[in-house]
């Protein structure tokens, strides 16, 4: 009996001219239009019926979630501004976290030039799509603060003539590229780990051992998700604050 396969990197299942469809690729594919699903087929609910069933659950869970990031940046407006960035990553995340732990996942093979290998794996268990993730978020905490700060004026938190202040603006490059490696490494290693984890359970206890880990690890997706966007929001926050807070520390009492 050959034992259980564990790859750290995703591998590619199909090539479409000239470029590696992996199945992190395809399972990021799947996540991506049962989200689309679910979210078309819910406006088209809330809208004939808003006080039904599923109408009531979408509501609930955007008013929590509105509820987080207003009570981080202590403004409704402001976290109307940015509920749309962070649903987005908080609703993609956990539906991939989960997707990667249903039956199939991993189980399922397909003969492919380089082997047998599974059809389908977590898109978060794949470095690249955390890595991308990363990228977004970091590149629109930018964004937002120049929408909110004005261009040159985000700007002078990185070039300036000053030394010291040039000094200090090179490390808050490097402090984003650090954010980017951070994040991108601690989501992929915490969904990757819990997938290693099901995997020999099923081996080894192939009927009940892995439901209790399987519990364990839907708890994990869901606070990964709520982590990588309330991390997120706090840099938006950050990165959007700082100039008005340094200015108002340096005026003078009167």
């Amino acid at each position: 009996m050959s034992g259980p396969h564990i790859s750290l990197a995703a591998e590619s299942v199909i090539t479409l001219g000239g470029l590696a469809v992996t199945n992190a690729m395809l399972a990021g594919l799947v996540g991506s239009v049962l989200i689309v699903t679910v979210f078309v087929f819910g406006a088209r609910r809330v809208a004939i019926s808003p006080q039904g069933r599923f109408g009531l659950a979408i509501e609930s869970i955007s008013e929590g979630i509105l509820g987080l990031i207003e009570d981080v940046t202590g403004s409704r407006p402001k976290a109307l501004r940015y509920f749309p960035l962070l649903m987005t990553l908080f609703v993609f995340i956990l539906i991939n976290n989960w997707l990667g732990l249903l039956p199939g996942v991993g189980s399922i093979t397909v003969d492919t030039t380089h082997g047998s290998v599974p059809l389908f794996r977590g898109a978060t268990a794949d470095l690249n799509t955390t890595l991308g993730l990363a990228i977004i978020s970091v590149v629109m905490t930018h964004v937002y603060a120049i929408r909110e700060l004005g261009l040159f004026s985000h700007l002078r938190k990185y070039v300036s003539w000053n030394p010291v202040l040039l000094f200090v603006g090179i490390l808050e490059i490097l402090a984003d590229v650090s954010k980017m490696i951070s994040f991108a490494f601690r989501l992929f290693g915490n969904i990757f780990a819990g997938e290693v984890l099901l995997v020999i359970m099923a081996y080894l206890v192939p009927l009940a051992g892995p439901l209790p880990f399987f519990a364990l690890e839907l708890f994990v997706g869901l606070v990964q998700a709520l982590v990588f966007t309330m991390l997120t929001l706090v840099f938006l926050q950050i990165a959007s604050a700082h100039h008005g807070d340094a200015a108002e520390t340096h005026q003078p009492n009167h």
